[in-house]
C-alpha cells in the first residue's frame, strides 16, 4: 500500500517519526510531499499535495500532520473523493475507515504524544471500510453536493 504523507513545520517531527516507522516495519511505502523542515509553511499547500497524490492513484491513503490536525482536514476536504478525518483517538480513526471510508488521516502534533498518534496512525492503515448499503449511500451523497 502507497501513502502520501506531509506536514507542515508544525507536524514536521511527526512526519519524519512516521516516516522512519515506515521504513523500518517495511509494510508500506511512503511518499513525502513535504514540508522539508520546521521554518513556518502554509498548510494548504501540503494538503493539496496529498490530496492530489490520492486522487491521481498515485497513493491509495494519505496523512497529513499540522499543529491540531483541523486546518489539513478542512484544506484536504476541499476535493471530491477526499474524506479527510481529524483524528485524536484510535476509536475515532477506526470508525472513520469503517463507516466514513476516510482515505486521509489528520493528526496534531501539538495535540497529541508521539505513541498516541502511532498508535492512530496504525489503526487507520489497518481498518478497511466496512461498505454496506448504509455507508455506500451515505459516501455517494457527499460526492454528490453542489449549490
Amino acid at each position: 500500500m502507497n501513502i502520501a504523507i506531509g506536514s507542515d513545520h508544525a507536524g514536521f517531527l511527526y512526519k519524519e517519526n512516521a516516516k522512519r516507522y515506515f521504513a523500518i516495519t517495511q509494510q508500506y511505502s511512503c511518499m513525502d510531499v513535504g514540508t522539508d523542515s520546521e521554518k513556518s509553511t502554509d498548510y494548504p499547500d501540503y494538503a493539496l499535495r496529498v490530496a492530489g497524490a490520492l486522487l491521481s492513484r498515485k497513493a491509495d491513503l494519505g496523512i497529513l500532520i499540522c499543529g491540531t490536525g483541523i486546518g489539513m482536514s478542512i484544506a484536504a476536504n476541499r476535493f471530491r473523493g477526499i474524506r479527510a478525518a481529524a483524528c485524536e483517538s484510535a476509536a475515532a480513526a477506526q470508525l472513520a475507515r469503517q463507516h466514513n471510508d476516510a482515505n486521509i488521516l489528520c493528526i496534531g502534533e501539538r495535540l497529541i504524544p508521539w505513541e498516541k498518534a502511532l498508535e492512530i496512525i496504525r489503526i487507520f492503515l489497518e481498518t478497511p471500510f466496512d461498505g454496506g448499503e448504509r455507508h455506500c449511500r451515505r459516501l455517494n451523497k457527499l460526492d454528490s453536493f453542489s449549490i
